[in-house]
Parts: C-alpha cells; structure tokens; sequence
C-alpha cells in the first residue's frame, strides 16, 4: 500500500473519528497532510468504486481500500475538494485521484469537528491486521505506507 499523500503517518487508532480508530471499516493508518494544495493518489492498481469529493475506494487484487479525506469533510457537501478520478475506471498505484488544500479546511462543519487526517483502511480486514513501519515518521506520495495481511 503505498502513501496518497505525504504528511506525518499516525496509527488509526489516533484518528480523532470512533469508526476509523476501533476500526470499524477495517484496518490501515492515516496520515495528517502536509498543508498546501495537493494532489490525493491511488495507493494500489485497480477499480475505481466510489469517488466522492471527500474519498475514494480503490478494489484491486480482491482487497477494496478507502482512502478519506479528512474527518467529518463529508459535510462539507463538495467545497474545497476536485475529484479527478471516473468512477469504474482502472487505475494505477499513483494515478491521480483528488485534488484539495488541507489548510483550507474549516475548523467545524454542521456542527462537527473536522480534521484534515487522510484514513487509508483496508476495508473488512480483520481489526489489528495491518502494521507499518512508517507511523510516526513522514512520506511522500507514493512512499511504502504499509503491507497488507
């Protein structure tokens, strides 16, 4: 799984979301954003799911991978995020999938904290299965984030 964005890797039991930090929708690490415009890529080859302005879901080699942009952005209807990515397509690691600027984001949106923490989960895998090296250190787009189970 390679990183969609560079900023510092934290353990997704530190996203400051219950369903991302008890691993609800799967394991996996997050990453807080270098500030500044950004492009979000695909961490891995495959279909393209779901795009929305605030995240995407990556299907490849039989593992679906959710890639948020920010916590509680959802309310954010849109603003601020550019989806690249066609929905159905076939990317690759790397392909371009949404552009934004995490330093833009407004403190709160109805009424909820929001958080420019980019969650990258391996959807439905079993809770503590995912490990990485790299939480607490930095990357870059397209760095080595972590191995899949």
């Amino acid at each position: 799984m390679l990183a969609p964005c560079s900023g510092r890797v934290i353990a997704i039991t530190d996203v400051p979301d219950p369903v991302f930090a008890q691993e609800m929708v799967g394991p996996g690490v997050a990453i807080e954003p270098d500030a500044g415009p950004t492009t979000v890529v695909s961490p891995i080859a495959g279909k393209v799911i779901k795009v929305m302005p605030h995240a995407f879901v990556i299907l490849g080699d039989g593992v679906g991978v959710l890639v948020h942009l920010g916590i509680n952005t959802v309310r954010l209807e849109g603003e601020g995020f550019e989806v690249i990515a066609v929905q159905g397509s076939e990317v690759a690691a790397g392909d371009p999938m949404i552009s934004w600027d995490p330093a833009t984001l407004p403190s709160s949106a109805g009424g909820q904290d929001v958080s420019p923490v980019v969650p990258v989960v391996l959807m439905d895998g079993a809770k503590g299965s995912v490990a990485s090296e790299a939480i607490g250190g930095a990357v870059g787009v397209g760095d080595l984030l972590f191995v899949g189970p």
